[in-house]
Parts: C-alpha cells; structure tokens; sequence
C-alpha cells in the first residue's frame, strides 16, 4: 500500500517558522518529491521541488524563505518554512513521482494535506 503522510502543519504568527514532513512508503522507487499548496479559492500551485539528486526548484514567491530537504534513505521531504506570512496559508500537500511495480508505471502521488495558518 502506498503512503504519503505529512505532518508539521499548524498555526503561527507572521514571521515564525514551520517545517512540514513528509514520509512516503510502498513504492518500489522515487523520483523527484515536493511540496504544493492551495489556497481557498485558488489553484494548488508549485511550492518547492527536490530532484532524487538534490537539484531543487522554487517557486519566486518563497525563494529566501522556504527550503526543501529529502532523505532518500527514508524515503522522506522535508520544507523548512521561515519569515513566514500570512499569504503563506493554506493546505500543503507533499507529491512524489514514483515507481509501484503493480501499476507497470511511473506517476505521481498525493499525500492528504496539511494546513498551514499564519496569522497576522
């Protein structure tokens, strides 16, 4: 059975910190792994992106703030949330693009989501 459970989410002030886990199991292998986010209303858009090598992706909007991590020997991402503000809000959702043998396929994958409040 495959898994992506997140967890770190909660409410802080404007200007506090948060770091958001995400654990991934029962793939057979996994590439790139990331961080998304939506917002009432609004598209889920591109957060952070973490290559299986390490090259990292960001979107304008939390470069200088946010950081992406991943420990491939757990099978785990990890981001950093600094300087945080209130536009920051809303459901963060972990993605990883995997390999399960039983699918014959690479695709990608969705965790559940975890809220992030900021308040102001």
């Amino acid at each position: 059975q495959v898994r992506l459970v997140e967890s770190g989410g909660g409410l802080v002030q404007a200007g506090g910190s948060l770091r958001l886990s995400c654990a991934a199991s029962g793939f057979n292998s996994i590439d790139s792994m990331g961080w998304y986010r939506q917002a009432p209303g609004k598209q889920r858009d591109m957060v952070a992106v973490i290559a299986s090598g390490g090259s990292t992706n960001y979107a304008d909007s939390v470069k200088g703030r946010f950081t992406i991590s991943r420990d491939n020997a757990e099978n785990t991402v990890y981001l950093q949330m600094n300087s945080l503000k209130p536009e920051d809000t809303a459901v963060y959702y972990c993605k990883a693009y995997a390999y399960k043998r039983s699918n014959y396929k690479w695709m990608d994958y969705w965790g559940q989501g975890t809220q992030v409040t900021v308040s102001s």
